[in-house]
């Protein structure tokens, strides 16, 4: 009997971008009697079901994105005889579809770091249970990645979590559901010692894989300042005190290494958290921007964010304390006109950020927008006999690039608009521009090289959705991560070496 772990992709570059975390979480969650996991990556290259046999357990990560490569696979494996569980997001938000579809004998839904070795220990007993609650685990159960299991040469970036959850409720996003609006904070000295783990490895950029890495703001303090009861006030205290330990402690590690996270704009208000993320060599972070219009951030439940003037300003903060921007825009919001992608575009470029994207609306399951979204769907479109209530069910071709009707432009407009904008901003004389944040003449050819495979992994609006446009995209793409991997990893061995 063997393990696999697969984590789902229609597309595979040979080399990807960031360590797939859950694959090595569970890896590590797997119970030593059984061997070491076999883990699959579908990013790099795609799951051969002729290595199942018969006993097999096969664990499948979806996420909404890849759920239909996701139940193809697992029907392939229950076919071969092997056991098959599904856990990740869209799971825990539709564990019948993955046992009806997705051919699961399980499903789990939530945390899966300690409920994992009592689903492996029920299916080697052929006696699985069709769903485990795996809840929302205190930081501290938190299982650190089993990194000796990774493939040589494959990934730029390793990722690390801090934390999970994030206190804010932006209707597009589903994390504050399924993770919880409570920070969990996993335990310093455990953050430091993966993180040593990884660069031993040779792994020098970090991904600190958070929902939220500002999780207390200086807003939330006043807030519960103004209680009667201090308790709350002395909990954010505390929380935002560990933050600061962990930051100190990131300062200590070696030089050649830097880290990169998702955070807040509130984070710009705090010039001490923003001064030690810079002491972290925490070089950037994605800031969801989302819209520049007061009107649009309000549709959306996002307007402690600024707009106009006000946001480049804000923007602007985060560079004068040694972060860089990824600052990431949603375009198909109802508020939109012809003119805010134009403004949008400008706005990037007059903030300065480092790097953008530009993403369209789309209604994601456990998301405000898509429970609003559905309600208004009496009588769905359908494509090849799916709902398009259920766009995830079908083939990533045949999706809508746009779901929601617009009050003033059409589909066409919505793609059209939104890849100028990608082209505007990623053209060659807007990075060369950019690229003067990095010193010398290689890391700017180097900044140039990055930006490029940039745009070429996520400007994927569709203008041209033919699979000859795609196979050329992917080509590329495969190309330039493999010249891109070798600016980010150094030859591993120990720490001592490199201090």
């Amino acid at each position: 009997m063997r393990i696999h772990l697969v984590n789902p992709s229609d597309v595979s570059f040979g080399v990807a971008v960031i360590t797939p975390r859950w694959l090595y979480v569970l890896a590590a969650a797997t119970p030593e009697q059984y061997g070491p996991p076999t883990l699959v990556d579908e990013t790099l290259e795609p799951f051969d079901p002729n290595d199942i046999e018969a006993g097999d357990i096969v664990g499948i990560g979806i996420h909404t994105g890849n759920a239909y490569r996701g139940y193809a696979l697992g029907r392939q494996a229950r076919e071969r005889g092997a056991f098959v569980v599904f856990g990740g997001v869209h799971s825990t938000l539709y564990p019948d579809e993955a046992r009806s579809i997705g051919g699961a004998h399980a499903v789990v839904r939530g945390d899966g770091d300690l409920v994992w070795s009592q689903v492996v220990a029920d299916c080697v007993a052929q006696r699985p249970r069709e769903v485990y609650e795996g809840g929302r685990l205190d930081g501290r159960s938190f299982f650190p990645g089993r990194w000796e299991l990774l493939p040589p040469g494959r990934y730029m970036w390793a990722s690390v979590q801090t934390v999970r959850g994030c206190p804010k409720h932006c209707s597009f996003c589903s994390v504050w559901r399924t993770d919880g609006q409570q920070p969990r904070l996993r335990g310093v000295s455990d953050v430091i010692d993966e993180i040593r783990d990884l660069r031993s490895r040779g792994y020098r950029f970090i991904i600190l894989a958070d929902d939220n890495f500002y999780p207390v703001t200086l807003t939330d303090l006043a807030a519960a300042g103004r209680r009667a009861d201090p308790a709350a006030l002395h909990a954010l205290e505390a929380l935002r005190e560990e933050r600061f330990e962990l930051m100190a402690r990131l300062a200590e590690l070696p030089k050649d290494m830097a880290f990169f996270t998702q955070i807040t704009m509130e984070a710009a208000e705090d010039p001490a958290y923003l001064d030690a993320m810079a002491r972290a060599r925490i070089k950037g972070a994605l800031v969801g921007v989302e819209s520049v219009t007061a009107e649009g951030l309000k549709s959306i439940y996002k307007d402690f964010n600024l707009a106009g003037d006000a946001l480049v300003e804000r923007l602007q903060v985060f560079r004068a304390h040694g972060v860089h921007v990824l600052a990431s825009f949603i375009f198909g919001l109802p508020t939109d006109a012809a003119d805010t992608f134009d403004a949008t575009a400008a706005l990037a470029q007059a903030a300065d950020v480092t790097f953008a994207q530009f993403v369209l609306l789309q209604p994601f399951p456990g998301t405000v927008d898509f429970e609003r979204w559905e309600r208004t769907q009496t009588n769905p479109l359908t494509i090849q006999d799916v709902p398009i209530t259920r766009h995830w069910l079908l083939p990533t071709s045949l999706r809508p690039k746009i779901y929601m009707p617009h009050p003033h432009l059409t589909p066409e407009q919505i793609r059209n608009y939104t890849q100028q904008v990608w082209d505007r901003f990623y053209s060659l004389p807007a990075i060369w521009k950019r690229a003067r944040c990095v010193k010398s003449l290689k890391m700017r050819l180097a900044f140039v090289l990055v930006s490029k495979l940039y745009r070429q992994m996520y400007a994927n609006t569709g203008i041209a959705t033919d699979s000859a446009r795609h196979a050329k995209a992917n080509r590329m793409a495969r190309y330039l991560a493999r010249s891109c991997r070798r600016l980010f990893v150094a030859p591993p061995g120990s720490l001592q070496t490199v201090e």
